[in-house]
């Protein structure tokens, strides 16, 4: 299913860059900068025929890889969406604009939950508007692990699946596992509590398969690894191909992002830049990216859209109490990201 949506939007796009002679424009262009394959491009097509604007598209693979491309001014972007704790970081520097609520009357299809939960990272969401959500959890073989019951962090550390266990392949995911099975914050700058955290993965390292992130879901899709760490949006697509596989947060809590639009201050057209977002907020464009993703919509308008079984499956709708277990990561200060730096090289030296 996952292939089909693919090639269909292989053929938008190249439907697009054949058409651009013939979309004529006459509102003025936007120029989006975005994490690469992370909407519907019948969406953007839609938006273009809907309002005139063309719409100009780039794509990054991380936020570190953003930053400096809006901080150095390289490219004049209208609108990006990106991370939570870049976006802190970004209001911080005062890189970005305000957004214009009265311009955004589509933005009342937003959960009231996560608009509470980018509070953390925007207060008063003066700067963003959320877009995709996500929770860090455990994907597993129900046949490979056996009658082990999955459902804690430390079951990652379990000798039973020795080689057949898939960490992240990132200093702040891996800690944060570790941090929260010692009981202490995902985003402690205690040295103490970090360094306690590195040697707990460094205990689990002989155990490790592999260290990966978006090839993490193939390792578990054909029987390859037994115990994973994954995003919520990537289990749809995986029992797709497996249907053995279970998906669960852990007991201890976890990590949980908010994936938002924003407009960098050197937009060189604010108005249509909140056309667009709120042309994303609408509630049949969210559903269609969530059919597009897999991931978390906090379009509240669009669930009515999306099917049921989809809306029922808790890993991908987490529930009220599952949402208290979880907090996003935050820009850390350059002294306790140095120590993030320094102890993890050590886990994956030794």
């Amino acid at each position: 299913m996952k292939k089909i949506k693919w090639v269909l939007a292989a053929v938008a796009v190249l439907g697009m860059m054949l058409c651009t002679g013939c979309r004529s424009g006459e509102n003025g262009e936007i120029y989006v900068y975005s994490y690469g394959d992370y909407f519907d491009q019948e969406a953007i097509a839609d938006f273009e025929d809907e309002t005139g604007i063309r719409v100009i598209q780039d794509t990054y693979d991380t936020a570190e890889e953003m930053y400096p491309v809006i901080e150095k001014g390289t490219a004049d972007y209208d609108v990006i969406i990106t991370s939570d704790y870049m976006i802190e970081k970004m209001i911080h520097h005062k890189m970005l604009l305000e957004v214009d609520k009265k311009n955004l009357p589509a933005l009342k299809n937003i959960d009231s939950r996560y608009m509470k939960k980018s509070e953390s990272f925007d207060p008063g969401n003066r700067y963003s508007v959320p877009y995709m959500v996500g929770v860090s959890g455990i994907i597993y073989n129900k046949k490979m692990v056996g009658d082990v019951k999955i459902d804690s962090w430390g079951d990652l550390w379990n000798p039973k699946f020795k080689d057949s266990i898939v960490m992240p392949d990132s200093v702040r995911d891996d800690f944060m596992i570790a941090l929260r099975l010692l009981g202490y914050d995902q985003n402690t700058s205690n040295e103490k509590e970090i360094k306690a955290a590195a040697e707990l993965l460094k205990k689990q390292k002989p155990l490790v398969y592999k260290y990966a992130n978006d090839s993490a879901r193939d390792l578990l899709a054909d029987g390859s690894a037994a115990i994973g760490v994954v995003w919520n949006g990537e289990y749809i697509y995986t029992k797709d191909l497996n249907p053995d596989v279970e998906f669960v947060i852990p007991k201890e809590g976890t990590e949980f992002f908010v994936d938002s639009w924003a407009i960098p201050k050197t937009s060189k057209n604010k108005a249509n830049a909140e056309k667009f977002i709120n042309y994303m907020c609408k509630a049949k464009v969210a559903k269609k990216n969530f059919d597009y993703l897999y991931y978390t919509t906090p379009n509240e308008a669009a669930m009515k859209l999306i099917e049921k079984k989809y809306r029922k499956e808790e890993a991908i709708f987490p529930t009220d109490e599952t949402l208290d277990m979880c907090d996003t990561l935050k820009t850390l200060d350059t002294k306790t990201t140095d120590l993030y730096s320094k102890y993890w090289k050590e886990v994956k030296a030794k």
